[in-house]
């Protein structure tokens, strides 16, 4: 049984995952109003005490992410002066992550800001899945639970039987990702070696591995605008390899970017609930939740265990 002090709470990101989050657990998604005045400004009120409670918020910084950013600021802010015993933050996409180092001079390391605003304001945990670069846990001063989705998306994909799998990494820093996942599905994997011009834009320079007459998995954390997806697509069909599948955590879908993966040459985007998705998207999109795993999470925080018992290879 779980302490009548656990609360879970929902920002404006992503409602239905934290519904499934409290379906998974048995408990009743917490009363919250959350509004904006005509200013723009965010109000927040829990309309139920949390008073010595354990406080769960459940926000992805997804589109808009700097609205949604300061809004679960707010929400931390509220339950502290509430009261509240802890206050841990279910951010299952954590944004900015891309910017977790200097790669030119004077550029700011914003994937620290974040953290180091976080836990100013009074986050006391934080559980997120798949960052862009894992070294970001170590930005924080407070515990970190860096899940996976790797296992979910490899139990998909054995279900599916797929003949002459060949896993391919888009590029040289998810090769570990792409190493593991080939050797939960035990097929070869592949790299391809891009240059990135700007934001947002990739050309494919080489391909180190064999992908004719494969059928290719490409996986990747994130998926923005989907234009280097389909550079890596083509490319990949130019050698010779069968229509491909897209494995991602997190959906982004920036633009165009549900219609750009709408393509000819992919098989299936597989990609999970960390962001939620519009409705009217084509079938060529499976979305597989992260409810169970973060649930389970929330559950191993409130009563104690390991964390690392979520995965089949505890070393993740």
């Amino acid at each position: 049984m779980f302490s009548d002090k656990l609360r879970i709470f929902s920002g404006s990101s992503n409602p239905k995952l934290a519904e499934r989050i409290c379906a998974e657990l048995g408990q009743t998604l917490g009363r919250i109003k959350v509004s904006r005045f005509k200013s723009g400004e965010i109000y927040v009120h829990y309309e139920e005490t949390i008073r010595n409670c354990d406080v769960f918020l459940v926000q992805s910084f997804s589109h808009p992410i700097n609205e949604f950013f300061v809004e679960l600021l707010v929400m931390i802010d509220a339950a502290k002066r509430a009261s509240a015993r802890t206050i841990n933050v279910i951010v299952p996409y954590y944004g900015y992550a891309r910017q977790e180092r200097k790669a030119a001079p004077r550029e700011p390391i914003s994937a620290k800001m974040l953290a180091d605003v976080l836990t100013t304001v009074g986050a006391s945990r934080v559980i997120t899945i798949d960052l862009h670069a894992p070294a970001i846990q170590g930005f924080f001063n407070i515990p970190v639970d860096h899940l996976t989705a790797l296992d979910l998306l490899s139990d998909y994909l054995k279900s599916k039987d797929i003949k002459n799998p060949v896993v391919v990494s888009p590029d040289a820093g998810r090769a570990s990702t792409a190493e593991k996942l080939a050797n939960h599905l035990d097929s070869p994997f592949a790299i391809m070696i891009k240059k990135r011009p700007a934001h947002n834009e990739s050309v494919i320079t080489h391909v180190i591995g064999d992908v004719e007459g494969q059928t290719p998995i490409i996986i990747e954390d994130l998926i923005d605008t989907g234009t280097t997806i389909v550079n890596v697509v083509e490319s990949l069909k130019e050698r010779g390899a069968e229509d491909i599948y897209v494995c991602a955590t997190h959906p982004l879908f920036s633009g165009p970017a549900l219609q750009r993966l709408d393509h000819p040459y992919i098989k299936e985007v597989v990609v999970t609930d960390s962001i939620a998705l519009p409705d009217s998207h084509s079938d060529r999109f499976k979305v597989l939740s992260v409810a169970p795993m973060l649930a389970e999470a929330t559950r191993i925080i409130m009563q104690g265990g390991s964390i690392s018992t979520l995965f089949k290879n505890a070393g993740i």
